[in-house]
């Protein structure tokens, strides 16, 4: 397969996910399903440092569960967006949070620069992706953009890397090129899905 085929194919797959998922019903209860599962895994319930994303538009919804996790006594790390790249805050209250110029929920810029809030990759446990589409392999993609593949390169190799999906962004085999990274895991509100992880990747 061309790079222009393979392109061609994950653009196609982009376009039926964004569908599918807006087309989801009872987003709010499905993604309840999927955080408690998430939740359940003996190695988010061993891990310290867990990295949860802020949920927009059509994603698995997780801003219901960030207060369970942080009640939990999790070190709760959520990522937002400068200039291209992921940054990582250590959240310890959902008042750290407010809307952003998108509509999108992130960190209170007066708390960004605070040292204690700056969290690397590298001391993340246990890291949550959101993604349009899957396979059940750990197969994904995002928007194109590379977000989060440059960010997950720098995770270490014993933090799994867990997938947030609807049953309905899964897909027969999502194309991947050798700089995209397999999950370790993808979880649906009907399963959890073993996946290559970056071993095979």
């Amino acid at each position: 397969m061309t790079e222009q085929e393979l392109a061609d194919q994950k653009t196609a797959i982009r376009a039926a996910a964004h569908a599918a998922r807006k087309a989801q019903a009872d987003k709010e209860a499905v993604s309840a399903r999927i955080t408690d599962r998430v939740m359940e895994m003996p190695s988010y319930q061993s891990a310290g440092s867990v990295m949860w994303y802020v949920d927009v538009r059509d994603e698995v919804r997780t801003r219901h569960a960030l207060p369970a996790a942080l009640a939990q006594g999790k070190r709760v790390i959520v990522p937002y967006c400068v200039d291209g790249e992921l940054e990582l805050f250590h959240l310890e209250s959902m008042d750290e949070l407010e809307v952003g110029m998108y509509r999108i929920l992130e960190p209170r810029a007066d708390l960004r620069d605070v040292e204690s809030k700056r969290i690397a990759p590298e001391q993340l446990d246990f890291v949550m992706v959101p993604g349009v589409a899957f396979d059940r392999t750990g197969g994904r993609t995002g928007h194109g953009k590379g977000y989060y593949d440059k960010l997950l390169q720098h995770a270490r190799p014993d933090a799994p890397l867990v997938a947030l999906a609807f049953e309905c962004q899964l897909f027969d085999e999502i194309p991947m090129q050798p700089h995209d990274i397999y999950m370790d895991a993808i979880v649906t509100e009907a399963a959890v899905y073993p996946g290559r992880g970056r071993g095979d990747g």
